[in-house]
């Protein structure tokens, strides 16, 4: 790194006494060169799967959401063609050390994936949706701007291990904005928030895939969508191993089928 910084005579890391970090010329570099490692990665992937047949435990950590929109499409088939693979998924909303708590991979949004990982995009840029039940609006106006949600019923989201409530998060004259909101229920499940919010008894935020179909068939109403953002894509992250185990390599060729493209 030091040759290549001085080939570029710029800095690329910052040290310290106490850690290493990426300048801002440093992150300039390592998007421009993200999607060809992506595809490196990928490709060591697949030639460690030949090294021997899959078997044994894959430990997954990510969240609903995350298991939802990457892994369950895939999951049935890559079980049925490794029936010595098991793969156990737990469930966490929080930014778990895979390290410390012994996980094979995590999936995660890609701009909260620790920078020592090795992480491969499986996942679409999302954003997330405001809803409420026809009959809520029908009762209550619809707010215009984030700011108007002090006036409504809302459904709040409990973050367990930081312990607080989950700032709505919005953008407005391409700056961010964060809206602590107010209602009669809190939940840490997004699946009990959407079926709150179905029921009538107030506003959710929650991703709009998880929405959607609600949406579609009238359930569920959507507002304040100009001030929804995009949020970046999910990554399947692991660490970096001289030797990546079979069956997890054998997962990371299985969800690069279904890779959208970089961007």
């Amino acid at each position: 790194m030091k040759g290549l910084e001085a080939r570029m005579n710029v800095r690329l890391l910052a040290r310290t006494t106490r850690a290493v970090s990426t300048t801002e010329a440093g992150e300039t570099l390592l998007r421009s060169l993200r999607p060809a490692l992506e595809d490196i990665a990928l490709g060591l992937a697949r030639v460690g799967a030949l090294s021997g047949a899959p078997s044994g435990t894959i430990r997954l950590t990510a969240t609903k959401n995350a298991f939802a929109a990457v892994l369950m499409p895939v999951l049935p088939t890559f079980l049925a063609s490794h029936p010595d693979v098991r793969v156990e998924l737990i469930v966490d909303d929080g930014l778990t050390d895979i390290v410390a708590n012994r996980f094979d991979a995590g999936i995660r949004f890609g701009n909260i994936v620790e920078k020592d990982m090795i992480a491969v995009r499986v996942g679409p840029d999302m954003r997330r949706a405001v809803v409420g039940a026809p009959s809520y609006f029908a009762e209550n106006t619809r707010p215009a701007t984030p700011r108007d949600l002090s006036a409504h019923a809302c459904i709040n989201y409990r973050l367990v291990k930081a312990g607080g409530l989950y700032a709505w998060e919005f953008e407005e004259d391409g700056r961010p904005l964060e809206v602590r909101v107010d209602g009669p229920i809190v939940f840490n499940d997004v699946d009990l928030m959407r079926q709150a919010a179905i029921a009538g008894v107030g506003v959710a935020y929650i991703y709009e895939d998880d929405a959607m179909g609600d949406i579609e068939a009238g359930r569920l109403v959507r507002t304040l969508d100009e001030f929804c953002p995009l949020l970046p894509g999910y990554f399947f992250y692991h660490p970096s191993r001289r030797q990546t185990p079979p069956a997890l390599t054998a997962l990371i060729a299985a969800l690069h089928l279904r890779r959208p493209k970089s961007k």
